[in-house]
């Protein structure tokens, strides 16, 4: 069976209220627990919590950019997960976007394949238990060196969305996260990955079978996200640049409304899993089938189903 995971926290449920549901989480035959860091809860506390709620479970930040802690930091983060779940922690980081890393923290978005790639090869060493003392090409340490190294350095995974970090991935990570695509994707992702390395991606999921009530809520992810400039490289990368073309248009304009109108349904229903709680683990499956590892479950509220009774119908115990 595939791995299966969970974004956390869920959307509009306060983290201290998870702690019932993410103990479940193994019964109900999700493996995995992946959190996320943008305007809400950091990646790495609600991480430390499920090692406590749910001791099964693998856990992963998808992703915490390399921009926004010191390279020192982020190795400290990722040594206590990996302490508090051994075996079962992977290091998922990437460069965000400008919009997180300049317009909200005022650091320049500069040069970011080479701070991933930076980033990268410090943890590795650092994680090791190696004394760093090194000059990269975007930042330098001099001298760090872990109190205490994990036993087991954990896995480290990258955000890649075009074939540059594919690539970089492939060569040097243990596996690549992405986002934001269609079933079909996935064969042109794996095309630059590789077949062998851990493919990840969150796939948001909207269980209704009401199409009109998810394709109105797809349509306001799509234009947040589609409109930054990662996101719409990766989709023309993807063969969606014209399709999206009149959206990016009317964003630019000024024109919100007339933006969300003219994203195309198929566009929609490529990007959203949505349907039945059974429509929504089948077109999952299809993920799976073209190549991906690990489908991360970002559940979108809808269907009249409460966060906790739609992570229950989607999981693949029902199956």
């Amino acid at each position: 069976m595939s791995r299966w995971g969970l974004t956390i926290p869920l959307t509009g449920v306060p983290l201290t209220e998870h702690a019932a549901l993410v103990a479940e989480l193994p019964a109900l035959g999700y493996t995995d627990a992946w959190s996320a860091e943008t305007n809400g809860t950091d990646a790495f506390t609600p991480l430390a919590l499920a090692s406590q709620w749910a001791p099964e479970l693998r856990l992963g930040p998808a992703i915490v950019p390399v921009y926004t802690r010191g390279p020192a930091l982020l190795a400290q983060q990722a040594a206590t997960l990996a302490d508090l779940a051994p075996g079962r922690f992977v290091m998922g980081i990437g460069t965000s976007s400008d919009t997180i890393v300049q317009r909200w923290n005022g650091i320049p978005f500069e040069e970011p394949y080479k701070r991933v790639r930076d980033t990268l090869r410090f943890l590795r060493a650092a994680l090791a238990g190696e004394k760093v003392k090194q000059d990269y090409a975007t930042f330098s340490v001099k001298g760090f060196k872990l109190e205490q190294a994990p036993a087991a350095p954990p896995p480290i995974v990258l955000a890649a969305l075009r074939p540059g970090m594919l690539r970089l991935a492939a060569r040097e990570a243990d596996g690549a996260i992405t986002n934001w695509l269609a079933p079909k994707d996935v064969r042109r992702v794996r095309g630059e990955l590789g077949d062998e390395p851990e493919l990840i991606a969150r796939l948001f999921v909207c269980p209704t079978d009401d199409a009109e009530e998810a394709r109105a809520i797809g349509r306001w992810m799509i234009a947040a996200y589609m409109t930054v400039p990662v996101y719409r490289a990766f989709h023309e990368w993807l063969g969606r640049g014209e399709a999206l073309a009149p959206m990016n248009e009317a964003w630019a304009a000024g024109d919100r409304k007339k933006a969300l109108e003219v994203i195309p349904d198929e566009v929609v229903d490529d990007l959203i899993v949505h349907g039945s709680p059974a429509a929504c683990r089948a077109r999952i499956r299809e993920y799976v089938a073209n190549g991906l590892t690990t489908p991360v479950l970002a559940v979108v509220p809808g269907g009249g189903l409460s966060p906790a009774d739609a992570v229950r119908a989607l999981a693949p115990s029902n199956d």
